[in-house]
């Protein structure tokens, strides 16, 4: 199974980019992992703009690929539990997991019925690009759940 990461916006910014190649850096001991940026809109209107980068990330999506959508409207899980996700994933032999973290308006409905699971982080809102980092570090910690290791305290 391959892991990618989907993210509409900007490139990493220095603060985070760090972070997220050591974490991406870690995931790759046990996943193939790439990220994705995906070039946000420069539509007006908020409407408009989820729609434009819904078309955009639904054309890049293959059937069979599997779409984790980070949505504050989303279910959440505790870090087993993503531990738990990511396990299932790979029993039922899925070939891509997508992680997708939309951009500054959210993402249309067309993205929310396509997802195969919505995933609250928090209740609370952070940037985007902060987003990328937590979740680049709850996947590793998912992965070293799996692999019974020390990183992990319960």
């Amino acid at each position: 199974m391959k892991i990618s990461i989907w993210s509409v916006g900007k490139n990493h910014e220095a603060y985070i980019k760090d972070g997220i190649s050591e974490f991406t850096k870690r995931i790759s001991h046990y996943y193939p992992i790439d990220w994705q940026l995906i070039t946000p809109s420069k539509a007006a209107q908020s409407n408009i703009i989820k729609k434009e980068e819904a078309q955009n990330i639904l054309k890049q999506l293959a059937p069979n690929d599997v779409l984790i959508l980070l949505d504050e409207t989303g279910k959440m899980i505790n870090s087993p539990g993503l531990a738990n996700l990511i396990q299932q994933k790979a029993n039922q032999s899925t070939q891509k997991l997508i992680f997708l973290i939309g951009g500054a308006y959210g993402v249309n409905d067309e993205i929310k019925k396509r997802a195969n699971f919505t995933w609250s982080l928090s209740q609370l809102v952070f940037p985007h690009m902060l987003v990328r980092l937590l979740l680049a570090e709850q996947i590793y910690r998912a992965c070293s759940i799996l692999a019974n290791e020390k990183y992990h305290h319960e």
